[in-house]
């Protein structure tokens, strides 16, 4: 997932400053893995702005966040939702949770019943992928993105993965209501990750209308 965010805003692209406030209004658009895959620099540029990297490793950060980005571009369901005002000030992205539950590999521990039975039934969605620029951080964006791409797959539970020692992004997540279910272990590396979830009622006709 992402990093905490920083304190400090870096400018994106040379001869690209972002504005300092939004004054056009927002849109969602929903995006396909081809789609998305056209939009990937501007996706790390924005992952640039919104992500802590350490000093002297921006290089390495963007690559690494490029290399998710393409491994789950081509997973199965892939889906991706932009926000524009008219430039991308933010994003969601992720996939279903395959029902076998190979996707909850390496968790500590048992998975909470209600999280097996409504992974084997296809009604979890992870979310993998979450980018929101600064100036947008106290307008309520990011539940407005998460809220828009579990009700377009009509899921009952959102799921996403949160390094350990990322503590402000673990925090975002649960202040928009996301619960700690455990840690999960993925070699190789020593990286920890917090297995967060967010219980859903079924989606009303009104919020799957686009």
């Amino acid at each position: 997932m992402t990093a905490p965010p920083r304190p400090t805003r870096s400018p994106i692209r040379a001869g690209h400053q972002p504005p300092a406030t939004r004054t056009a209004s927002l849109s969602l658009r929903r995006l396909n893995r081809w789609q998305a895959e056209g939009l990937q620099e501007d996706l790390a540029d924005l992952y640039e702005e919104s992500c802590a990297t350490v000093p002297g490793r921006e290089y390495r950060g963007r690559q690494n966040f490029l290399r998710r980005l393409t491994r789950d571009i081509w997973r199965p369901g892939f889906a991706m939702l932009t926000a524009e005002a008219p430039d991308l000030v933010g994003c969601a992205y992720g996939f279903p949770v395959p029902r076998d539950g190979s996707w909850w590999s390496g968790f500590r521990g048992t998975l909470p019943k209600d999280v097996e039975q409504l992974t084997a039934s296809g009604r979890v969605f992870a979310i993998s992928g979450m980018l929101v620029r600064p100036t947008e951080r106290h307008q309520g964006l990011a539940d407005r993105l998460q809220e828009r791409l579990l009700t377009d797959h009509r899921a009952l539970l959102g799921a996403t993965l949160v390094d350990r020692t990322h503590r402000a992004a673990c925090a975002g997540f649960q202040s928009r209501g996301w619960r700690s279910i455990g840690l999960v272990y993925r070699p190789p590396g020593p990286a920890v990750l917090r297995a967060l979830v967010l219980p859903r009622g079924e989606p009303t006709a009104a919020e799957l209308d686009p």
